[in-house]
Order: C-alpha cells, then sequence, then structure tokens
C-alpha cells in the first residue's frame, strides 16, 4: 500500500471523475468532516481520502483483498456498519402482540369483522 499526500480535494475530485467505478463512499463531509471514497482506475485500487482537519491523502492498494479490508476498517472507525434494511426486520414479522387481536394501527380485528354485517 502506498500513501501520497494531497493538498488540494480539486485533484481528489479529478481523480474521482476519472474512475471506472466507484465502489463504496465512506463517511460524510457535511457530517463528520472526512470522507473516503473507494474506486478503481483500470487495474489499480484507490481510496481518496478527503478531510476538512486532517491531511487529504490517495492510497494507492496492491491488490483487492487489500482493498476491501481497509474498506471494512475505515466503516469501523467511521462508525459505520454493514446494515442490511431489507433483512432488518426479518426475524420479527409480526410486530404486534401474537394473542392480541389488534391490528398494527391500533384497531381492533372484531370490531372491524362487526362492521361488515351491516
Amino acid at each position: 500500500m502506498e500513501q501520497l499526500e494531497i493538498i488540494s480535494w480539486q485533484t481528489l475530485d479529478t481523480l474521482k471523475a476519472a474512475a471506472t467505478k466507484i465502489v463504496e463512499v465512506v463517511g460524510d463531509l457535511d457530517s463528520d468532516e472526512h470522507m473516503s471514497v473507494f474506486c478503481y482506475i483500470e487495474d489499480d485500487y484507490l481510496e481518496l481520502f478527503y478531510s476538512e482537519l486532517d491531511t487529504n491523502f490517495i492510497r494507492h492498494f496492491e491488490d483487492e483483498d487489500e482493498f476491501f479490508k481497509t474498506i471494512e476498517t475505515r466503516k469501523n472507525e467511521f462508525g459505520e456498519e454493514d446494515f442490511d434494511a431489507a433483512n432488518y426486520y426479518e426475524e420479527e414479522e409480526n410486530f404486534g402482540d401474537e394473542e392480541s387481536e389488534e391490528d398494527l394501527d391500533g384497531f381492533d380485528l372484531k370490531d372491524d369483522e362487526e362492521d361488515e354485517d351491516y
């Protein structure tokens, strides 16, 4: 892994624009005051590190494994964790009390059944 300090965000932005693919963006300059853009340009795996407080840099990785390990490390440093919103409620499909006959919106199912008789 090689690292090169960068003074200007314009240099980082230029590399970001030239990226073949942006794999992951970790952090946010507005709320975290730092952000890492993980991308690759042709066969080069790069981290473009933007910071309002620290030194900006470009980090070049030797291989894909080192690249993805650094993404996970950076997520942990920035307090971001893998969150799969699609499976978040998978274990608890029923949000209400199973023995209760109340619907999730607070209406009693018995009342709804009685209303259908009218």
